[in-house]
């Protein structure tokens, strides 16, 4: 599995980022991007970014 952010709908709020850093980081334009897939490890992190997300940019995609 491997998290998605919609660059158009994402504002750049950095709330991803800061619950699960393996997996987003804010990139050259200012939005998040998922730069890691998720794993065992990192999925309770990636479901939180998901689920917190102001905008729901965030999704989950095989």
């Amino acid at each position: 599995m491997r998290a998605y952010v919609d660059q158009d709908m994402c504002i750049g709020c950095g709330l991803c980022e800061g619950t699960c850093p393996e997996v987003f980081r804010i990139n050259d334009d200012g939005k998040a991007e998922a730069y890691a897939d998720t794993t065992d490890e990192n999925r309770d992190g990636v479901l939180e970014a998901i689920d917190g997300c102001p905008v729901g940019a965030i999704r989950e995609e095989e």
